[in-house]
């Protein structure tokens, strides 16, 4: 697994290792988190000898990955970092994976990716554009070099121990349990928001559902509410009288707003996302209120 002490990868190591599974995460930084069940593999995506000795070392039956730089702006100074840790490091990946072998290939995509081929359609940041030619790249493996891949496109991810301040529901949640008014856009925007064990169960059904190599779906709730409505409720659910800063920030450009199509994942996955949007965010609440401090602002 790649990504592993992300928001996502924690979730999914902890149901791995519930399940008996061997896990060997690759990071860049090295970690002290060993077990009988888990094993952290020091090595950069970027070094494509790295990754081969890693895969020469464990043979993974599975590769889970979910590592990515994960950067909303629309700057120019995001280009090449997003490229290098988004695309060059799921290139590198995806050949050593084709020249090694493994039983599937699981390419966690983005639900920011465009969805149409056009001149009028472009991808909204250069997150997205490394994240849509990601999974250009693996279309091309599944068709030239029978790679095992599936693409689940995961739509707005929440829940606990997401740390990063950048996030709505993190960042929401800890201003208001210290008091502070959170410093928002118009809040119209609508997006789907899955909750991360849904997301995990989405995950780990691809790998190992049979005849859904090739496939690209959405990993959503199938449903859309606005920031303004995500944000209501989190103020609901932590109480007090602090009252959300709306319009003080500009919207961002460009933003999608997309449902997710579920209907693969009932009909291919057999599965179908159960966490209630109420259900996900008083979960969430809860952990932060439980560790307070826990979330990070950005570097």
């Amino acid at each position: 697994m790649t990504g592993g002490s992300g928001f996502i990868g924690t979730h999914l190591c902890e149901r791995l290792s519930t399940c008996g599974a061997s896990v060997h995460v690759v990071s860049r930084q090295l970690h002290d988190a060993q077990s009988e069940k888990s094993r952290w593999w020091q090595a950069d995506l970027n070094d494509i000898s790295a990754v081969r000795q890693v895969f020469k070392a464990v043979r993974p039956q599975f590769v889970f990955h979910l590592a990515s730089y994960v950067v909303g702006a629309r700057e120019l100074k995001v280009v090449l970092p997003t490229f290098y840790a988004n695309l060059a490091s799921t290139v590198h990946l995806l050949t050593v994976a084709a020249e090694s072998g493994c039983g599937r290939i699981i390419l966690a995509s983005s639900s920011d990716e465009p969805q149409a081929f056009n001149d009028d359609i472009f991808p909204c940041s250069p997150y997205a554009a490394a994240k849509w030619a990601s999974s250009i790249y693996g279309r091309m493996f599944y068709q030239l070099f029978q790679a095992p891949i599936v693409m689940p496109r995961i739509f707005m991810t929440y829940g606990p121990k997401q740390k990063d301040m950048q996030k709505l529901v993190p960042y929401v949640a800890c201003r208001l349990l210290r008091g502070e008014a959170p410093t928002l856009s118009s809040g119209r925007r609508l997006a789907d928001w899955i909750y991360v064990d849904d997301v995990v169960e989405g995950l780990l059904r691809a790998a190992v559902a049979p005849g859904v190599e090739g496939c690209a779906f959405d990993l959503g709730s199938g449903a859309l509410v606005s920031v303004r409505g995500i944000v209501d409720q989190i103020v609901e659910i932590v109480g007090g009288s602090i009252a959300p800063a709306f319009n003080m920030l500009p919207d961002r450009p460009f933003e999608q707003e997309r449902v997710a199509d579920i209907s693969f994942l009932a009909k291919k996955l057999e599965f179908q996302p159960g966490t209630a949007l109420k259900q996900g965010l008083e979960s969430t609440v809860a952990w932060y209120r439980q560790h307070p401090g826990a979330a990070v602002a950005p570097a």
